[in-house]
């Protein structure tokens, strides 16, 4: 329901540029209309360069929004089982806006300082878009949760961040997932890849989350799933992948 929501923000923006567009370009073409009447071919010349303009931004904002329903419904779909070559950057910055904007909707008071650090070295690579992009969502989401648990018990004092990156380190690709909430406690470290277990209150969460994103980068995709975490200062779930994947 989060992700759908976010979905329908970002298809919101490309589409209010399209309306307004439109909605100026008729206006022009009236105005235009009366100069030609007027015999001003000058100021003629002029409207119609403002329309061409704005048609320009139209269709700019038209394909923006064909660009993320194609891709939500390439990583909607079952997988195939079939590696694709992947913009590997472009699914964490997806899933990252998509996630925020899902959640922002549910709580219109929640705000939080969001970072990217792509790699742009890194190209397309063959993955598993769809697992990819549920393990990004799930790691994206933890984070916004562990966050906003801290925003409410700490209140103004508190700013949440929550950042993603990549980078390409020796014969590895690494995803990095952060966020400053309270951090995972030593008691509870060493379950949080176990099917079922979760910390978050009944009906918040399967406790499925992690486990199958551990399954997914080691059986899929032949990486790792690790975790470094401090407690009261925040959480890093690194995904190492092979380059050769």
């Amino acid at each position: 329901g989060e992700l759908t929501a976010g979905i329908a923000h970002e298809i919101q923006n490309p589409l209010n540029f399209v309306n307004n567009f439109s909605e100026l370009s008729s206006e022009l073409i009236d105005e235009m209309n009366q100069e030609v009447e007027n015999g001003d071919f000058e100021e003629v010349k002029f409207i119609s360069a403002d329309i061409k303009s704005n048609l320009e931004k139209i269709t700019h904002h038209g394909k923006r929004a064909e660009g993320i329903v194609k891709g939500m419904l390439q990583h909607s779909r079952s997988s195939s089982g079939i590696k694709e070559k992947t913009d590997l950057n472009a699914l964490c910055d997806e899933y990252l806006r998509l996630a925020y904007q899902g959640l922002r909707v549910k709580d219109k008071s929640f705000n939080a300082t969001l970072t990217t650090d792509f790699d742009a070295k890194l190209g397309k690579i063959d993955i598993l878009p769809q697992e990819m992009g549920r393990v990004i969502l799930n790691l994206i989401t933890n984070a916004f949760y562990a966050v906003k648990e801290r925003k409410t018990k700490d209140g103004d004092a508190f700013e949440p961040q929550v950042s993603i990156s990549t980078k390409i380190q020796e014969n590895e690709i690494h995803i990095l997932v952060s966020d400053n909430g309270y951090g995972i406690p030593d008691s509870i470290k060493d379950k949080i890849f176990q099917p079922f277990f979760t910390t978050k209150p009944t009906g918040q969460g399967t406790g499925l989350g992690l486990s199958m994103s551990y399954d997914i980068i080691k059986n899929s995709h032949q990486g790792e799933l690790l975790v470094e975490t401090i407690v009261n200062q925040g959480t890093i779930f690194t995904i190492k992948l092979p380059i050769n994947i």
